[in-house]
This record gives C-alpha cells, sequence and structure tokens, in this order.
C-alpha cells in the first residue's frame, strides 16, 4: 500500500471514529447535524454512517415526521445490540451491568457476596455474562468488560497493586476473567471510572474542570478533570481522596485519632448509627433524614466533607464537584445547605462559578464508567 492510500485510510478511521463518538456521547443525530458538527460534506458523512450501519454499530430511522422542515434527514443513533460489561467489585456485592453504545443500562446484576477474592469475581461474572448471552444478550455483540475496582489500579496493565478492603494485593483480574470469557478485559479505579461517566452523560456533560469524589462500602476514591482530560498521574493512581487527612473545623468531631478522611466520612458509621444491615443508598439516604444518632451522625460528616471540599476548590478551582454514592445522600439531605457550607469554606474568588450536584447516573455510575472503557478501542477505531 503507497503512503498516499494509507493516510486516506487513517484519515477515513478517524472520522469513522468521530461520527461515532458522536451519537454514542451526544445521542441521536441527524445526517445534516452530523454535518454541520465534523464540518464534513454531506457525501462523506454519508459515506461514513453506511459503513457504521453495515457494521452494525449504528441504526438509521426516519425523522419525526412532524418536525419536519424542508428535505428530512435520517436520524442516527448508536445501536442498542453493541454492549461492554461493566463490573464493580465491593465489600459487600458484586454488580454487573450490560451497557450499551449510548450509555444505557440495558440488564444489571448485584450479587450479594463478603470480601470476594478475584477468583470468585471471576466466577460470578463469568456466570452472569453467560446466562446473559444465552438469554437477554442473544444475538448482541459483546466488545469487552470494564471493572471498576476500589483501589490502586496501575495504568500501564491493569494490574490492582493495592485495593486494601478488598484485601487485593498485586492481583490480576483482568487475565482469568479474559480466558474464561474470551473477551477483551479492561481494569480501572472505581471513582477514575465515575468522574467519566459523569463527565460524558451526566451531572458535568457541561464541565471541563470536575472534581469528583465517590463514596461506596470500600471507602472513598475520586477522579479529577482538568481541561477535559482524566487526571491519572504517573502511575494511575491519582484521585485517592479518601487517604487524605480529614478536615475537622472542631476537633470533637474527631472519631478515628490519626485518622484520614475515609476514617471519619465512613459509610459503615452511617450504617450502624441508622440501625440497618446492608442497606442500598436510598434505604440509607431515607433513614439519614429521620431524627435520632443516624441525623446526628450524618450532620457530622457533612461537616467534615464540606471543609474537605473547600480545600479542593482553593488548590484546583473546579467548576464542578460531583458527588457519588452515600457522599452524594449526605449532600441530598440539605443540598443548598452542605453547598453554601463548600462555598464558605474556600476563597470565593475560587468559588464564584462553583456548582455541586449530586452523580446524576446514581447507582450505574461506575457500571457506565467501566463499561466506556470497554468501548474505548471500539470508539477509537469503529472497523479496526
Amino acid at each position: 500500500m503507497n503512503e498516499r492510500a494509507t493516510t486516506a485510510e487513517g484519515v477515513r478511521r478517524t472520522n469513522l471514529a468521530e461520527v461515532l463518538r458522536l451519537v454514542h456521547h451526544g445521542g441521536p443525530r441527524s445526517r445534516a447535524v452530523i454535518t454541520a458538527e465534523t464540518g464534513l460534506n454531506r457525501s462523506t458523512v454519508s459515506d461514513l454512517v453506511s459503513s457504521l450501519v453495515d457494521a452494525g454499530l449504528v441504526r438509521e430511522h426516519d425523522p419525526d415526521p412532524t418536525r419536519r422542515v424542508g428535505r428530512p434527514s435520517p436520524i442516527v443513533a448508536a445501536s442498542p445490540d453493541v454492549v461492554a460489561i461493566g463490573v464493580n467489585p465491593e465489600i459487600d456485592a458484586v454488580e454487573i451491568g450490560a451497557v450499551s453504545l449510548g450509555g444505557a443500562v440495558r440488564l444489571r446484576a448485584r450479587i450479594a457476596t463478603s470480601d470476594p477474592d478475584v477468583a470468585e469475581v471471576v466466577d460470578i461474572v463469568t456466570r452472569t455474562v453467560q446466562e446473559w448471552r444465552a438469554g437477554e444478550l442473544a444475538g448482541c455483540r459483546i466488545v469487552g468488560v470494564g471493572i471498576a475496582v476500589p483501589g490502586l489500579v496501575r495504568a500501564d496493565d491493569g494490574l490492582v497493586r493495592l485495593a486494601p478492603h478488598l484485601h487485593w494485593n498485586d492481583a490480576d483480574i483482568a487475565g482469568p476473567l479474559r480466558a474464561a470469557l474470551d473477551t477483551p478485559v479492561v481494569v480501572g479505579n472505581d471513582a477514575s471510572l465515575g468522574v467519566r461517566a459523569e463527565r460524558l452523560f451526566g451531572a458535568a456533560h457541561e464541565h471541563t474542570d470536575v472534581v469528583y469524589l465517590n463514596g461506596g462500602a470500600s471507602g472513598i476514591g475520586g477522579g479529577l478533570v482538568l481541561h477535559g482530560q482524566l487526571i491519572g498521574g504517573e502511575g494511575g493512581y491519582a484521585g485517592e481522596w479518601g487517604q487524605t487527612a480529614a478536615s475537622l473545623t472542631d476537633a470533637a468531631d474527631r472519631r478515628a485519632d490519626g485518622g484520614v478522611l475515609e476514617d471519619e466520612v465512613n459509610r459503615a458509621r452511617l450504617v450502624r448509627a441508622a440501625g440497618l444491615d446492608a442497606p442500598d443508598d436510598a434505604e440509607l439516604e431515607a433513614a439519614l433524614a429521620s431524627p435520632g444518632d443516624a441525623a446526628d451522625e450524618a450532620a457530622r460528616q457533612r461537616r467534615i466533607l464540606a471543609a474537605t471540599l473547600g480545600n479542593a476548590v482553593n488548590v484546583l478551582n473546579p467548576s464542578m464537584i460531583v458527588l457519588g454514592g452515600f457522599l452524594g445522600s449526605l449532600r441530598d439531605l440539605d443540598q443548598q445547605g452542605f453547598d453554601d457550607e463548600v462555598r464558605a469554606r474556600a476563597l470565593a474568588a475560587s468559588a464564584e462559578h462553583l456548582e455541586l450536584a449530586s452523580a446524576a447516573l446514581g447507582a450505574d455510575r461506575l457500571l457506565i464508567g467501566a463499561a466506556e472503557a470497554a468501548l474505548e478501542r471500539l470508539l477509537s477505531d469503529p472497523l479496526g
């Protein structure tokens, strides 16, 4: 192949990827809109869309006849039959979701367990995906599996260096799961994948500078987007907010001498104060809203969390802070009061354009983020 042909094919692959990302991240749109957004000519867009249709990656349908003005342009939508599997192992359950192109969770399952090791997670995921392949996902194309792990994940190869609450050290989960399912597997930190999902599909969609904190049974992790780029750090370990020193404005709020943030702002403490066993986030939030020990503990944790976020605003000057999991539940008890407290803890100039939100994707955020990582190879080279 000559250099000109190679260059032309490279440009075409880039354009195919751009069109597929548009309908995946932005939703269905007409060929005319794709033409305007990409700056390509109509015939090129027609060829690209036809290739994606032939590959089963997108579908076309007629536009809404009630909105027809002039010559109608077909609507291009991501195929719901192209899916990636998102997985989130936690100390109390393994959550699994089938996420279609377009970011919709098509199926999800939560399998209760206790401190699962790698072999147990591989077994649970393998059995679930095989059942889906034979049932609800029969005829679908599964392009890969993404795993959102609450711990330090090496960016180069997905090795879980440390997931302390799961007791995983230098654990390879990608290899065994890839062998069991004969499917590509990627692994990432849960909060980093969570901020990716909220940035693409959720509360931070319009923002390029985002701080995200995720609160789960294993503790608190975080993700950071600056100038539209996900920040991973030298080894991929950036964002461990839970391991930073707790910001206490009142010494009486301390419960763990020398403890870090996740020792003080802690889901297990809330669950115990509420007298619950193994609640999901919605059940826990309902209990925290009732007067009593649970409400007092929630108020204490809100104060510490707000002070911590004030520090984050001063250091990073984000336009958006998103809170997921039980941290979102703490904020939702009194959103305006919490947001005002965060701004009061920050420099006025740094906080003047700040927005705060609870994770818009709710319980699906980590599954969508993990699936997005698994879809990246396809999105980068749709016909590769």
